[in-house]
């Protein structure tokens, strides 16, 4: 009996050693700020929000997802320390009340909500309001968060303007043109999704080569989106599957932070996520 008792006590050990994956607290997870299904134009697109340039942003219209599904992706991209739709991008949630712990819990808002579905596959950033509520704390307690921001680029690019950027033959390429098929209201057709359904893009995605690489460059040398700079990127330059898939990971990083964190254009502009699939494949 005895025997039995210690077996029994150190099996019990063993269960109560086991760590123990908790899910987010949901006060803490930030509101989309905007609802699914606004003003449908039947085509699949409905509002999202309205941009710097007072233009309302066409997204899907299933976005955002509905509070719970996304709840649980995000609890599941924590528990794993990444989004389980796209490995290779880290995901952590911090619970203090810090400007930082605030901003990268938004970020990794963003990386679930981007990556519901598939790697780079899920809702557009333009169909919550999670962009100006990073925006809001980044400015909120800061000209010392905007101040540090800016100065790396400039400090950055001044001496790469010495040295050439990435090689332009180990950049993907976008495998879309922009402008197809416009509407009249701003989109026109991006890749055909997985149901056949063509994808509604900006017209002005994806952005011109040149201005292009101009960025990856910039976000290559600071090793992290110069727009968003807690997502960090890298440029390898073998031809392992691993360096490849790296290089595309970049390449969509900064294809999505363009022109600020989380305003860029769309995976669905280019063929970028089926080059990354092919590779990872």
């Amino acid at each position: 009996m005895k025997f039995t008792f210690c077996i029994l006590s150190v099996a019990l050990a063993f269960v109560s050693a086991a760590p123990v994956k908790r899910d987010v607290d949901p006060a803490l997870v930030p509101e989309f700020g905007l609802a699914a299904g606004l003003n449908p134009t039947g085509t699949g697109d409905c509002d999202g929000i309205t941009n710097a340039a007072g233009q309302v942003v066409k997204i899907p219209c299933s976005c955002p997802p509905d509070r719970e599904t996304f709840l649980q992706s995000l609890n599941a991209n924590v528990n794993a320390g990444k989004a389980v739709n796209n490995p290779s991008i880290a995901v952590t949630f911090p619970t203090d009340n810090s400007k930082e712990s605030q901003l990268v819990r938004i970020q990794a808002s963003l990386v679930t909500l981007q990556n519901l579905n598939g790697p780079g596959v899920g809702c557009p950033a333009a169909s919550t309001t999670l962009v100006a509520q990073q925006q809001a704390i980044q400015d909120g307690t800061a000209a010392p968060a905007t101040t540090p921001a800016t100065a790396p680029v400039s400090a950055t690019t001044a001496p790469t303007s010495a040295t050439p950027g990435v090689d332009v033959s180990l950049i993907p390429d976008f495998g879309h043109a922009a402008g197809l098929n416009p509407t009249g209201t701003g989109d026109c057709d991006g890749i055909t999704n997985d149901a056949g359904q063509v994808v509604k893009v900006p017209c002005s995605c994806p952005p011109d080569r040149d201005s292009f690489i101009a960025s990856l460059n910039a976000n290559v040398a600071a090793g992290h989106a110069v727009n968003n700079p807690i997502v960090q990127l890298s440029f390898p330059t073998d031809d392992s599957n691993a360096s490849k898939a790296a290089r595309i990971n970049a390449a969509l990083i900064t294809l999505q932070n363009l022109k600020g964190p989380g305003v860029g254009c769309p995976a669905a502009s280019t063929t970028l996520l089926a080059q990354l699939k092919a590779v990872q494949g």
